[in-house]
């Protein structure tokens, strides 16, 4: 249990509170607990109400600490892309070792030179970037460790967020009583979950990170995050005209787009999807009068897509991947394929716990922060390891105990029936 590497991620969409505690065991990712609780607190471009964030925080964290048995104390936090940039500069340090060889000594004097940088009163520097380091001419994405040189360049890029949204976010955070470990742009724990940084080495590689109320447009080239924006539109503003026109809910009318309504199709089932009552009335709605309603606000969201990406498309072969909550939308990819004529996917997570493309960035938070360890050399757990690791043994004891008596019991039971 000693060498487990314990964290928690936490992102907060424009919807709802993500919550991931994962650990790290002999190289592999095991996702320990997921929460995802409701919040109207937070919009992709500020904090609109604090209260209302951190009581989601908080019952993330109370309902996780309920299953895992410890508290979590700090996290891994991801923040929306709002005006995030990138600062990209080369950083030169003399070696300093008497023996003239490269240590991580000599990376972080690097990292230490690029961030003196001014970025400006509205930005803050949430992340340093190191893309690829140069020993003797020698061009590498490795730490050169070890290299005999007397020089070492580091290509950097420096990632910075809108000052207020961030210092905001880790306020709402820091109130629940958690520590922040590491910040994270959402659109970057994209592309380190999707490993989207080695796609885009020899492409463009467009990334969708399509949530409630907006959509991300994040674009990654030559293994680094490039630039991002986001449109004020989403999944709710499809489903829009089925909640208006049928009465349904938000939360139905999206579920109802993404698992029951094929987006791609022109023809579809005249099979019911859905009945409810409404004043005493039941009522009913098909697939194909669910796909008619919301085809126009479909057509708008693909238009503004589109006339964004045509600049990018035209500067070569291009790649577009598209997650968050619009992941799971059925067709939605083939739709905007045939729009764009380039190859577009959908991507889910593989791993077990955490098969939903709206985990997708909160995934790629510990990944994004497993990279880093080497360099800022700390390996804290999120959690209270010591009433972790108590409650697991129990559970372990008591499953162990309840097994044996039960196959006693059973043997008891057919000498009992045998003698009888």
């Amino acid at each position: 249990m000693t060498d487990k590497q314990i964290y928690a991620a936490i992102e907060a969409a424009d919807h709802e509170v993500r919550l991931v505690i994962g650990e790290f065991f002999n190289t592999r990712f095991n996702i320990i607990k997921v929460e995802r609780v409701p919040c109207s607190g937070l919009s992709y471009n500020g904090i609109t109400d604090q209260q209302a964030l951190i009581g989601s925080i908080k019952q993330a964290i109370a309902s996780a600490k309920k299953m895992v048995g410890a508290s979590v104390q700090q996290v891994i936090l991801a923040i929306p892309a709002f005006n995030l940039k990138r600062i990209s500069l080369k950083s030169t340090v003399d070696i300093e070792g008497i023996d003239g060889t490269v240590t991580i000594q000599d990376v972080r004097n690097a990292i230490k030179k690029a961030e003196a940088v001014n970025i400006g009163d509205d930005s803050v520097l949430i992340q340093t970037v190191c893309v690829k380091y140069t020993v003797n001419g020698m061009t590498t994405r490795r730490i050169p460790l070890g290299e005999k040189c007397s020089q070492l360049i580091v290509d950097i890029d420096l990632l910075c967020a809108d000052r207020k949204f961030a210092y905001d976010l880790v306020t709402c955070v820091e109130k629940t009583g958690l520590k922040v470990m590491d910040i994270f742009a959402d659109i970057y724990a994209v592309g380190k979950e999707a490993a989207l940084f080695e796609q885009s080495v020899d492409r463009q590689v467009i990334v969708l990170k399509v949530e409630r109320d907006a959509t991300t447009l994040g674009l990654l080239y030559k293994g680094r995050f490039a630039a991002s924006t986001i449109l004020p539109m989403g999944l709710g503003n499809i489903a829009n005209a089925a909640v208006e026109k049928y009465g349904i809910n938000m939360k139905n009318a999206i579920e109802l787009i993404k698992y029951s309504a094929r987006l791609d199709q022109t023809v579809c089932s005249s099979n019911i999807i859905h009945i409810w009552n409404d004043n005493g009335e039941n009522r009913t709605i098909s697939e194909q009068e669910l796909v008619d309603c919301i085809r126009p606000n479909i057509e708008t969201w693909l238009n503004a897509i589109t006339e964004t990406c045509e600049g990018i498309l035209q500067a070569g072969e291009t790649t577009v991947i598209i997650t968050g909550e619009g992941g799971e939308t059925i067709g939605l990819e083939n739709l905007l394929s045939k729009r764009l004529n380039v190859e577009v996917r959908d991507y889910i997570p593989e791993t077990l716990g955490g098969r939903n493309a709206a985990l997708t960035a909160c995934l790629g938070l510990f990944y994004a922060y497993q990279d880093r360890l080497p360099i800022i050399g700390q390996t804290e757990n999120s959690l209270d390891l010591d009433a972790f690791i108590k409650n697991v043994s129990y559970r372990d004891r008591k499953v162990e105990t309840t097994k044996e008596d039960t196959l006693t019991n059973k043997l008891k039971g057919l000498f009992l029936d045998g003698k009888k």
